[in-house]
């Protein structure tokens, strides 16, 4: 199986993980049938597990899709290979993914587990470091946007130099005292 600690092994898990987490009512959750399959378990088997224990699964640790966001996934090849369903799946927030260590209490299942919230956390200070960048950056078009006036007013003296300089010098005038009559 894919869970031994060999380095390669890990990452492989961890892109498998984060292929299987969805976008679905503003939270990131994975499906039930991919949690099973991680878990080397049936969803129905799964699923069984959870409606005995089901106090444990309020709203926001789990929910059904409905028909629109199910069609949703489809038809973003999410899904496709599940054919004729019968339910609709579950959904599960990363409380949900935490909370079925406690109702699936195998090996398999705590390894999957702490990979699984592992990736889950990746993900939110991944999403914090890069909120910080964006408000580095609309920092910086700010000021950017205040300077732009500046910068025309630095390009148009830049020209006018420019100009100046490729225009014929007219000979000037001499200031001061001539050699040629101090000779005489």
């Amino acid at each position: 199986m894919l869970w031994q600690k060999n380095n390669v092994q890990v990452i492989v898990v961890e892109e498998k993980i984060l292929n299987k987490i969805y976008f679905i009512r503003g939270e990131k959750v994975m499906l039930d049938k991919d949690l099973a399959e991680m878990y080397g378990v049936e969803t129905r088997a799964l699923n069984q597990s959870i409606k005995r224990n089901i106090k444990r699964f309020p709203k926001d640790f789990m929910f059904q899709i409905n028909e629109k966001e199910f069609t949703n996934l489809m038809s973003q090849n999410v899904i496709s290979s599940w054919g004729g369903v019968r339910k609709l799946p579950f959904a599960f927030t990363e409380q949900g993914v935490a909370m079925l260590s406690s109702v699936l209490n195998s090996e398999i299942a705590i390894e999957v587990n702490i990979r699984i919230i592992r990736v889950f956390t990746k993900m939110r200070e991944y999403a914090l470091t890069h909120k910080v960048i964006l408000l580095h950056l609309a920092k910086l078009e700010k000021e950017t946007k205040g300077n732009s006036k500046d910068i025309e007013n630095i390009f148009m003296v830049l020209k006018e130099l420019i100009e100046n300089q490729q225009k014929p010098v007219e000979p000037r005038n001499s200031i001061g005292f001539k050699t040629s009559s101090l000779k005489k």
